[in-house]
């Protein structure tokens, strides 16, 4: 078994939730990249040991830039909007379509694993590309997908997974059921006897982190955006089943 624990660099960091998830699955996180000022505050006030960058467009620059732990997983939920259904589809022609950088970023510190997450529509908009360019950078990839109901959460909420590995450690990583079913929609769960459905007890909160800094607004936004923590926990039981097992 390998004792030391693999090194996270976490980026498009929101505000950790993705990073939350694979810290409790026994991974350390060792950097974030995160271009909103709120996130940021957020990551700073929970992770304040962990550094954090505004780009990750220079990311690969920044982390190389001085000292630091080597990084075994790059993981990153890229800019959707090009995938989603709810936009105009552009997929990889989007100019918000951040994954080439994500890329660079994983040629530069050739990390043992990679995990990308990212909203369904992208199985037909986008994919492709993350699957070949991860093979043309010696990966071996496989795409899942992961349904926050499945970990115990009162609603779906469907997140496509790519998990990668460099080529000649081991098998790909196995996607094991994780023994859960989806209620149908709607469907209340746990109801106490007042009637009202209990709050999720693994659900994420975001805290007031400063005066000043936007409220509502931003809170929501970066909810949205968040990966469920129990999902990622998944995922990377996933890969440490994997790199133990090698």
């Amino acid at each position: 078994m390998n004792a030391a624990p693999l090194n996270v660099l976490e980026l498009f960091a929101g505000i950790g939730g993705l990073s939350l998830g694979l810290q409790r699955a026994g991974m350390r996180i060792v950097g974030h990249v995160e271009i909103n000022p709120f996130c940021r505050a957020v990551l700073h006030k929970h992770w304040p040991e962990v550094p954090c960058h505004d780009d990750v467009r220079t990311a690969a620059a920044w982390w190389r830039s001085t000292d630091r732990p080597r990084v075994d997983v790059v993981a990153g939920g890229y800019p959707c909007q090009g995938e989603s259904t709810a936009g105009k589809r552009l997929g990889d022609a989007d100019p918000r379509w951040l994954w080439p950088a994500m890329a660079d970023v994983v040629h530069a510190l050739r990390p043992r694993y990679v995990i990308g997450e990212n909203v369904l529509g992208h199985r037909t908009r986008g994919l492709g590309r993350v699957l070949a360019d991860l093979a043309d950078l010696g990966y071996t990839a496989r795409p899942g997908v992961v349904r926050a109901c499945e970990m115990g959460a009162p609603h779906p909420r469907a997140r496509l997974f790519v998990l990668a590995h460099a080529q000649g450690h081991g098998q790909s990583p196995g996607w094991a059921e994780p023994g859960w079913r989806c209620p149908p929609p709607h469907q209340e769960q746990d109801r106490p006897e007042h009637g009202r459905p209990t709050r999720w007890p693994t659900e994420p909160r975001v805290d007031r982190v400063a005066y000043g800094l936007p409220d509502r607004v931003d809170r929501l936004t970066a909810l949205g955006n968040a990966v469920v923590p129990a999902v990622a926990e998944h995922i990377g039981r996933i890969i440490l089943d994997h790199h133990e097992s090698r």
